[in-house]
């Protein structure tokens, strides 16, 4: 036991002790440089070393193109040349199959398997085939309902449906719906007769983004609301408003009148739009 202690202080004694190295010149003996190290100082500096080295390398390896000249590393040219190989082979294959159905066509008329007769009769028959083009013009049924169709779709409107809207409406006046919404007659708007000077009220909170002066339709002003809403209001005698100002629900904006060359007596010609299409105002207001 002695001796195997002995012998670890010796090998211990031999890690720890002090070694120093000196640069001297080789001339004049002057020290230029000295430095104390152990044996243990030695196998940890280099331990650290081997093991920054080997990150580094692998770093290198991993992210740069060195890692090209190494066997068994591929290229990234060569995977891109090989990826664009793979696409042409298989656009070949497609061209392949083409071509191979195209000459099993042809391999019946080649081999003598249809006589050149029946290649005539084909040949006579479909030259006899025509078109009468007058099958294909439009019956007097299917135009007016192609106008329909292309009449509906162009204005949206909307006669017999009920919206869920989250903005509520209230009636311009009180008066008697002289006519009502039209589609077929153009006529998308409510016409409500009253005495001339009845105030015009707002349906809903909005801004006034025009007030003004048509020959045909007379004194017109026009409201902006939420959800891209927009009432009109023509014929009227006086306007309240100018563009521009903001209006409540309720509010008095202008009067009956019966201005305007289309005005046929003292009566509001009231509309509903949303997003450019035309609303049948009695889907969200009651007029009673």
């Amino acid at each position: 036991m002695a001796k195997k202690n002995k012998k670890k202080g010796r090998f211990k004694q031999k890690l720890t002790d002090k070694y120093r190295l000196v640069v001297l010149n080789d001339e004049t003996f002057e020290e230029r440089f000295s430095l104390k190290l152990s044996r243990l100082n030695v196998f940890v500096l280099g331990g650290l070393f081997s093991i920054v080295l080997i990150a580094v390398t692998s770093v290198i390896i991993a992210f740069t193109p060195i890692k090209e000249y190494i066997p068994g590393y591929a290229s990234s040219k060569l995977k891109a040349k090989a990826i664009k190989l793979t696409f042409d082979a298989d656009s070949l294959k497609q061209k392949l199959a083409i071509l191979e159905n195209y000459t099993k066509a042809l391999k019946p008329i080649l081999t003598g398997e249809i006589s050149s007769e029946e290649i005539d009769s084909l040949q006579v028959q479909a030259k006899q085939i025509t078109i009468d083009e007058s099958e294909l013009d439009a019956s007097k049924e299917d135009s007016l309902f192609r106008e329909k169709i292309d009449r509906e779709t162009r204005f949206s409107i909307l006669n017999n449906s009920k919206s869920n809207v989250k903005i509520v409406f209230f009636a311009p006046l009180t008066g008697t719906i002289s006519q009502g919404f039209e589609a077929t007659s153009k006529h998308f708007a409510i016409d409500i007769v009253a005495k001339t000077g009845t105030p015009v009220q707002a349906v809903a909170d909005g801004t006034v983004i025009f007030s003004g002066w048509s020959a045909e339709t007379g004194y017109v002003l026009l409201l902006k609301h939420d959800n891209d809403y927009i009432s009109v209001y023509k014929h009227n005698g006086d306007l309240l408003k100018q563009q521009g100002d903001f209006v409540k629900s309720g509010e008095v904006i202008a009067s009956v009148g019966s201005t305007g060359e289309l005005s046929t007596g003292p009566h509001l010609h009231f509309e509903l739009w949303k997003g450019g299409y035309a609303m049948n105002p009695k889907n969200f207001i009651d007029f009673k």
